[in-house]
């Protein structure tokens, strides 16, 4: 059997049309050659002591009781950017919003937040609640970040503010990971900010 083909010759697609395509997630992976493996993945988990994860977590808590989450500006505001910059303190490390990425007509756009350290760690908001739709975005965006960067193992995660799903790109394999596993905020956040440092760390997976 022939295999359909999603992506025309001629045209151009940016990261957030992939979002928007009608079609599932490994069979726009398998466009690039990657396919897709949901898993529950063995992340890296920093051993550092973060020590003002309990007051960021008591400052979200308290937030949630006064701001409406129905738009994404809420959620950004209110859940996403106090996380991602406490991040980028504890592993001092370089935060880019919107950040313009360019490889070729199919792999092009706007990273929502690009944090670079040891390594590299995508972080994408999912359109309209939707993480099925969200992880394909952000599975592409790291697609086009192992075109531009050397290292064979790229993570990222897709948020919703409140809720954090990781993915794992390994360019041996041709492969991308989704992690099973969901965590939330604020009930997950130490787990959820020791990943991510561990990530950014370069720190080795734990057991």
């Amino acid at each position: 059997m022939t295999k359909q083909k999603i992506l025309q010759e001629g045209r151009e697609y940016t990261f957030r049309s992939y979002f928007e395509l009608p079609y599932e997630t490994d069979q726009i992976l398998a466009e690039f050659d990657y396919s897709l493996i949901k898993t529950e993945l063995s992340l890296p988990h920093t051993s550092r002591e973060l020590a003002e994860i309990a007051f960021l977590k008591q400052r979200i808590k308290e937030t949630l009781f006064f701001v409406s989450l129905s738009s994404e500006t809420a959620r950004r505001e209110s859940l996403v950017s106090p996380v991602l910059l406490d991040i980028i303190r504890y592993c001092k490390c370089q935060l880019r919003f919107e950040y313009t990425l360019n490889v070729n007509s199919w792999l092009k756009g706007n990273l929502d937040y690009f944090v670079k350290s040891e390594r590299e760690l995508l972080v994408i908001e999912a359109k309209n609640d939707d993480m099925t739709r969200g992880f394909t975005q952000l599975a592409v965006e790291l697609i086009a970040m192992s075109h531009v960067e050397e290292q064979n193992i790229f993570y990222g995660a897709v948020t919703m503010g409140d809720v954090w799903r990781f993915g794992k790109l390994d360019r041996n394999q041709h492969t991308i990971f989704q992690d099973i596993n969901l965590f939330k905020v604020p009930d997950d956040l130490e787990d959820l900010m020791k990943i991510m440092v561990g990530i950014l760390d370069g720190d080795e997976i734990s057991p």
